[in-house]
C-alpha cells in the first residue's frame, strides 16, 4: 500500500503546504521505502533536503502508529532514532532544524546532542531517560555502549542514520560507526527479535556509492536500496589568480600574496566561509586579512575544534543571524551545516579531494535551486593546474571514491574493551557479530584468538605487564573489572 493514504504522510503534507512547499521525489521515495521496512542510502546534491528525507520518514512512521492507538493508550517514550554524524557543529543545526519540525507538527518528542561538548548534567539526565531522537558522534555512541546496561537505552530504537556517510567511510571512525551499529543491532536482535531496525545513510559527493551501502549495511536479512536524486546543483567555480604568474612561488601552503585580491570578494559579498586545510593556515589568514584591513574587525572570525565551546557556538549562531562578514574555517564547517547568509565561499590551497571541494561549495547558496559560489585561491604556481583540474572534474561529476577501511585492528581491540567496561561480552556472539561487518568479514578465527589473547594478557610481547592485563573472564562473560582502566579507557576512546 502507498504512504500517501496514511495518516501521518498526509499530516506532513499538510505541514509542508502551510510554508508553501513540496517534497522531491527523491524524499518520498525514502518516506515509501521506509514505510515498507527498508534500509538503504539516501544519495543528493547539498542543499536539497536529504536530512527531511529521513527525518520525516521517522516522523511519518511514529504518526501513523499514533494514529493506530487508542486515545487511552499511553505513548511510550523512550529513543526512537539514532542519528550519527561526523561533526559537533553539524549535531546543533541538525537538533534546531529538527526540533523546529517536532514542534510545528506537535510531536511530543524531544531532540538530544551527545558529543564532547554535551554537558554532564544533560548526559545524566539522558542516561536516565533518552530523548527520542539522539544526534551523536561515532565516539560518543561507543561510550554508550560502555555504560551499563546499555540495552536500556536501545529498547525502543526504531532507526540508525549515518548522516555525511561519505565523510566517515574512509576512516577508523567509520569502522567505529560499523562497529557500534552491529552491536546495537546485536542487542535488538536478542532482547526485542520481532523487531526490525532500519540502517540509513545520507551523502551527498561520492564515487563508490554500491560500495558505501555495502558497508553500511552488509546484513543479508534486511533489504536494502539506494535512493539518488534525479536533481542537479548548480556550482560556479573561479578561481583567484595573480597579476602576473610569478607572483606565486613554486611551493608554499600559505597564499598570502593573494591576501588582497580576497578582501574585495569578502566585502561584495553577505558573508563569506574561508576554508582552509590546517588549524596553523586558519590562524595566520586571520591575522593576515585583520592587518590588510582593520574595519574588518568585529566582522571577522575564526573558526576550528581548538576553540572554546562557547566562542564556537557563539560564531555559529553569528553567521546564522548575519552579523560575521566572513570566517576562517577548517573542516569544522564543511559538512551539512545550514547557514542561509553565506553566499560565498573561498578554498585557500587544494581541497585535497573533488568530493571535499563540492562539499564545501555547497555551504553556499545551501538552498533548492540556489546556485553555489566558490573562489579557488592558489597557495602556489602549481595549484593552477590542480583549479583547472577541479573545475573540469566539477563540470562532468568525476568525484574519487572513498575507499573504506578494513581489519583495523586496534579500532577493533578499543570496541572489544568498550564492550568490556560496560556489560562484558561472549566471545563467540561479539565474533559472529564482528564477522557480518564489512571491516571484519575476511576476519580469520586464528587472528580473533590473537586479539582476545591481547586484551587477556597482552599477547606474547607484553604478557609481562601487568596493566596490560585489561580484560578477564567473570560469570561467563568477558568483563575489565578495574574501575581504574574502565576511566581510562573511556577518557581515550577515539581513532588516530
Amino acid at each position: 500500500m502507498g504512504i500517501e493514504t496514511s495518516k501521518g504522510y498526509k499530516t506532513v503534507i499538510r505541514w509542508l503546504k502551510s510554508s508553501k512547499k513540496k517534497p522531491f521525489k527523491f524524499q518520498t521515495d525514502a518516506w515509501q521505502y521506509y514505510a515498507e521496512g527498508y534500509s538503504g542510502l539516501v544519495n543528493a546534491p547539498t542543499g536539497f533536503g536529504k536530512t527531511f528525507s529521513l527525518f520525516l520518514a521517522v516522523v511519518i512512521d511514529e504518526l501513523n502508529r499514533r494514529a493506530e492507538k487508542t486515545p487511552t493508550h499511553k505513548v511510550k517514550s523512550g529513543l526512537r532514532l539514532l542519528w550519527i554524524t561526523p561533526l559537533r557543529s553539524l549535531a546543533k543545526d541538525l537538533s534546531r532544524a529538527m526540533t523546529e519540525v517536532c514542534k510545528e507538527l506537535e510531536l511530543d518528542w524531544h531532540v538530544g546532542v551527545r558529543n564532547g561538548d554535551t554537558a554532564q548534567n544533560e548526559k545524566i539526565k539522558q542516561k536516565k531517560q533518552m530523548p527520542e531522537v539522539l544526534i551523536i558522534t561515532p565516539e560518543s555512541m561507543h561510550l554508550l555502549l560502555a555504560q551499563k546496561s546499555s540495552f536500556n537505552y536501545f529498547e525502543h530504537l526504531q532507526c540508525i542514520v549515518a548522516d555525511e556517510w561519505h565523510e566517515l567511510l574512509g576512516s577508523k571512525r567509520g569502522v567505529m560507526t560499523e562497529l557500534a551499529i552491529s552491536r546495537i543491532k546485536g542487542l535488538i536482535a536478542t532482547n526485542n527479535p520481532e523487531r526490525l531496525l532500519r540502517i540509513w545513510g545520507i551523502s551527498a559527493t561520492i564515487g563508490n556509492i554500491d560500495q558505501a551501502l555495502d558497508v553500511l549495511v552488509p546484513y543479508s536479512d534486511l533489504p536494502k536500496t539506494i535512493i539518488v536524486a534525479d536533481i542537479e546543483k548548480k556550482i560556479v567555480i573561479k578561481s583567484i589568480l595573480p597579476d602576473h604568474i610569478d607572483m606565486l612561488p613554486w611551493a608554499g601552503h600559505l597564499g598570502h600574496k593573494l591576501a588582497h585580491k580576497l578582501l574585495p570578494i569578502i566585502h561584495k559579498s553577505k558573508t563569506t566561509l574561508i576554508f582552509t586545510n590546517t588549524r596553523g593556515q586558519a590562524e595566520l589568514w586571520y591575522q593576515t586579512l585583520l592587518a590588510k584591513d582593520e574595519s574588518l574587525a568585529g566582522q571577522l572570525a575564526i573558526h576550528h575544534g581548538s576553540i572554546d565551546f562557547e566562542l564556537r557556538n557563539w560564531i555559529e549562531d553569528s553567521i546564522h543571524s548575519g552579523i560575521l562578514k566572513a570566517v576562517v574555517s577548517t573542516s569544522s564547517l564543511d559538512l551539512g551545516v545550514d547557514f542561509k547568509p553565506v553566499d560565498t565561499v573561498v578554498q585557500i590551497g587544494s581541497p585535497k579531494g573533488v568530493a571535499r571541494f563540492l562539499q564545501r561549495a555547497g555551504r553556499s547558496g545551501h538552498s533548492p535551486y540556489e546556485t553555489s559560489k566558490i573562489y579557488f585561491l592558489p597557495t602556489h604556481a602549481l595549484e593552477l593546474v590542480e583549479a583547472a583540474a577541479i573545475k573540469e572534474a566539477a563540470k562532468t561529476q568525476n568525484i574519487e571514491s572513498r575507499e573504506p577501511v578494513v581489519m583495523a585492528f586496534d579500532t577493533l581491540i578499543q570496541f572489544l574493551v568498550t564492550l568490556a567496561v560496560g556489560d562484558g561480552f561472549d566471545d563467540q556472539q561479539i565474533f559472529t557479530e564482528i564477522k557480518q561487518t564489512h571491516a571484519f568479514r575476511e576476519l580469520l578465527e586464528d587472528e580473533w584468538k590473537w586479539i582476545m589473547r591481547f586484551i587477556t594478557t597482552g599477547g606474547e610481547s607484553l604478557t609481562a605487564y601487568t596493566e596490560f592485563s585489561k580484560v578477564s573472564k567473570v560469570d561467563g562473560l568477558w568483563k575489565v573489572e578495574s574501575r581504574q582502566i574502565a576511566l581510562r579507557h573511556r577518557l581515550h576512546i577515539g581513532t588516530i
